[in-house]
């Protein structure tokens, strides 16, 4: 990140692997923390990460019928790891530096768009970092993975 001129900052904490385990730690008070999904489409050909509000209910249907993609479902977790190269409970958008072919494809809830505070794990759940919406673009552009801007 700092490679790209991309401001954050970082917060280490006891390893979290859910929103509860974040709020009780109050990670979430200090900005939009974010839920990431690993799906697949029906034929395991296309990957997905969706990347959306702590707060907010994933439509897998809606999701599915905006991307114009077959059936969505959870990914594995050898899937997770083959891809992205995470563990369950460290998922994260940032894991596309994992990705060198650029295969995942990055789904960002449009009610994101602006926020200058979102939190994401840096690979590892043990930590939190902090970027605004426009740099996590960057970051994501940069390793030439496909971004969807949809409604969640």
């Amino acid at each position: 990140m700092d490679n790209l001129g991309i401001k954050y900052k970082q917060m280490d904490h006891p390893p979290v692997y859910t929103i509860e385990d974040m709020e009780e730690l109050k990670i979430t008070e200090h900005g939009e923390v974010c839920k990431n999904l690993f799906l697949r489409d029906a034929k395991g050909k296309r990957h997905f990460l969706v990347v959306l509000g702590k707060d907010k209910q994933a439509d897998i249907k809606s999701i599915q019928a905006q991307l114009g993609c077959t059936r969505l479902s959870f990914a594995s977790k050898e899937r997770l790891q083959k891809y992205l190269q995470l563990q369950k409970g460290a998922v994260t958008p940032l894991g596309v530096i994992n990705d060198p072919e650029a295969a995942v494809e990055i789904v960002l809830d449009s009610s994101l768009e602006g926020k200058e505070q979102l939190g994401f794990h840096p690979n590892d759940n043990t930590a939190t970092i902090w970027i605004s919406y426009g740099d996590l673009i960057k970051f994501i552009r940069m390793n030439g993975n496909n971004i969807y801007n949809i409604e969640i």
